[in-house]
């Protein structure tokens, strides 16, 4: 079995908590270099993964292109676009962390290129393997929620004084603000339930000292379907609201909290560890029902190693990417039309 050699760019948060530990614990991949101008990242990924060929430029990557077998974008958001680019003219297939780009104009750059070059490209949209978003997709398949209505979803956190990285309290030309950290979830999660959309109405506030672009935010979408999307993002919610809320026409589905593979990837937990991934107990399964009849039902596991299982048969098989770049796109379409003002 031919073992693909993963070059991951920026080892930040994105590249070394999210996507080195998820390559490495498939199989067929094997983190084969990072691009870092840190000394202290450099001292970690090689600590992490053995051997691994440390770049201090992306410039020496795509020099180097000929040695890889994929390019990992997870540097700051405005660089996205114009890295993935430059990886796959120098023939490198590509996934990029979302947001996909800052601007359509961007992300239809990159698009063209990918297409010009016939080289593979995708999207990190981790959050369709979500354990509970994975559940409504089960709950759909299965039509026991009858026609829904309306779908609710919340990223809420508590956070009254900023860290003050460039996520927060940077520009709208960064990508930074909650609509770009967070929307970028909750707009593809929709989309992908539900279809395209027709409609947007938005809100947008910055509720704290430093904020340049919005740390609180509602978006409503109406889908073509008929399904009404009101989705939440904030980082100043003292309590947090449902992360889930689906109202169907015979049954509705209510979760709340996080899906744990995040904070056990924070942690230091691996996928591959042994033990079983992306599970939650029963006292945190969401409920389902009627006013008469609510009670919980099983959670579906979590399952973020899927995105790189399926990114591997893509790069030896020719399968499907596992996130289509088109739908990063129209996410960021409504992104890019919520942030008019």
């Amino acid at each position: 079995m031919r073992e693909l050699q993963v070059a991951v760019v920026g080892f930040g948060l994105a590249g070394s908590v999210f996507h080195a530990p998820l390559i490495a614990a498939e199989p067929r991949m094997r983190v084969a270099g990072v691009v870092t101008g840190s000394a202290e990242r450099a001292a970690q990924a090689r600590r992490e993964h053995p051997g691994v060929r440390v770049l201090g430029a992306a410039d020496e990557l795509f020099a180097a292109a000929a040695d890889f077998d994929l390019a990992v974008i997870a540097t700051p958001n405005r660089t996205h676009a114009p890295l993935a680019v430059r990886a796959l003219e120098s023939g490198l297939p590509v996934v990029v962390d979302k947001p996909f780009a800052v601007t359509v104009a961007e992300a239809e750059q990159v698009l063209a290129t990918a297409e010009r070059t016939g080289l593979a490209l995708s999207v990190f949209q981790n959050r369709r393997w979500d354990n509970d978003f994975r559940t409504i997709q089960a709950l759909l398949a299965a039509g026991r929620l009858g026609e829904v209505r309306r779908f609710e979803s919340r990223f809420e956190r508590w956070r009254p004084v900023t860290k003050g990285g460039w996520r927060e309290t940077g520009s709208a030309e960064d990508g930074a603000g909650i609509l770009y950290d967070l929307g970028s979830h909750l707009v593809d999660q929709a989309l992908t339930l539900f279809g395209p959309v027709t409609e947007v109405y938005r809100e947008r506030d910055r509720r704290r000292p430093g904020i340049r672009t919005d740390d609180d935010a509602f978006l409503a979408l109406t889908h073509a379907s008929g399904v009404r999307s009101h989705l939440w993002m904030s980082a100043v919610a003292p309590q947090l609201g449902p992360r889930f809320r689906v109202l169907g026409s015979e049954n509705a589905y209510v979760s709340y909290g996080l899906d744990p593979q995040e904070a056990d990837l924070r942690a230091g937990r691996r996928p591959d560890d042994g033990k079983p991934w992306g599970v939650v107990e029963s006292d945190r399964w969401g409920r389902f029902g009627t006013p008469d009849d609510t009670h919980p039902i099983p959670t579906e596991p979590g399952d973020y190693p899927a995105f790189y299982r399926a990114m591997a048969e893509t790069l030896d098989h020719g399968a499907p990417v596992p996130v289509d770049p088109r739908d990063a796109l129209e996410t960021l379409k409504i992104l890019e039309s919520a942030l008019r003002d």
